[in-house]
């Protein structure tokens, strides 16, 4: 997997230079098997800062592994988190929709693996050069709400972004227990992510005095960082919004997680 998934990435990147390094993390959860994808290049040996990421519903898969290389470049080592398990990989679109539906529905499950998947990033540093205190958290669509969840656990990491990520939360009053600065990329005409959803976290965020942040880009639906999305109206790459997302986070991280 770690070669095809280099041949892949490397053609997605253009980085003739840097060798794409993908590796397999199996961890446990009360006893249940899961695998991440630790995700990095190997243009520098120097301690790096380290970007969890949560992906979209479908979970652990080549596409996400591209995800992360384009998030993380030569500046950031990425682990892919797995929040459903090992053996519970979703095949399609039916069945990544019941997991992650069945994990929404059960937000402190969902904050007790995304946090079991950051300490296994950390505890990744004796295998790569990662700077383990410097760490944020990422993630897209189903993962941009999982990251924020992340946030509401009241986990203190650098910061976290969410790409076209839901906003809701059943206990707003959770808010007040981030300690992380919160970026939102939301793309403005999202119909998974409706204005009153947006007003709703707006408002949360407010109420805790969060250190936080919401782009909306015009002309954008949900999943606008990912490729494949063609569902045209409400799951649609839009290249440059994507490319003005990943620009946004950057300079976010930039900032906190600045050495």
């Amino acid at each position: 997997m770690r070669k095809t998934l280099s041949t892949l990435l490397m053609a997605t990147a253009g980085l003739a230079q840097a060798e794409m390094v993908s590796e397999q993390v199996s961890y446990d959860i009360d006893g249940e098997p899961y695998e991440g994808l630790l995700v990095y290049d190997d243009a520098t040996s120097e301690p790096r800062p380290g970007l969890l990421m949560v992906p979209n519903w479908m979970g652990v898969t080549e596409n996400s592994a591209k995800k992360a290389y384009r998030a993380g470049g030569s500046d950031y080592i990425v682990f892919v988190a797995d929040l459903y398990g090992k053996d519970k990989q979703p095949a399609n679109a039916d069945e990544a929709g019941k997991l992650a539906s069945a994990l929404r529905g059960d937000r402190g499950l969902m904050r007790k693996r995304v946090n079991a998947a950051l300490d296994v990033f950390k505890a990744q540093s004796d295998q790569v050069a990662l700077d383990t205190q410097r760490i944020g958290a990422i993630g897209f669509c189903f993962g941009g709400g999982a990251v924020l969840e992340l946030a509401r656990s009241g986990t203190d990491i650098g910061g976290v972004v969410s790409f076209h990520g839901n906003l809701d939360t059943p206990d707003p009053k959770d808010a007040e227990s981030i300690k992380t600065p919160v970026l939102v990329l939301h793309g403005a005409e999202d119909p998974s992510v409706p204005p009153e959803q947006v007003e709703a976290f707006k408002e949360e965020m407010r109420a805790a005095n969060v250190d936080w942040q919401l782009v909306s880009y015009g002309g954008a639906v949900h999943s606008f960082t990912d490729p494949t999305a063609n569902v045209a109206g409400r799951n649609e790459y839009h290249p440059v919004v994507a490319d003005r997302a990943f620009a946004a986070m950057r300079q976010f991280f930039d900032e906190t997680l600045a050495p």
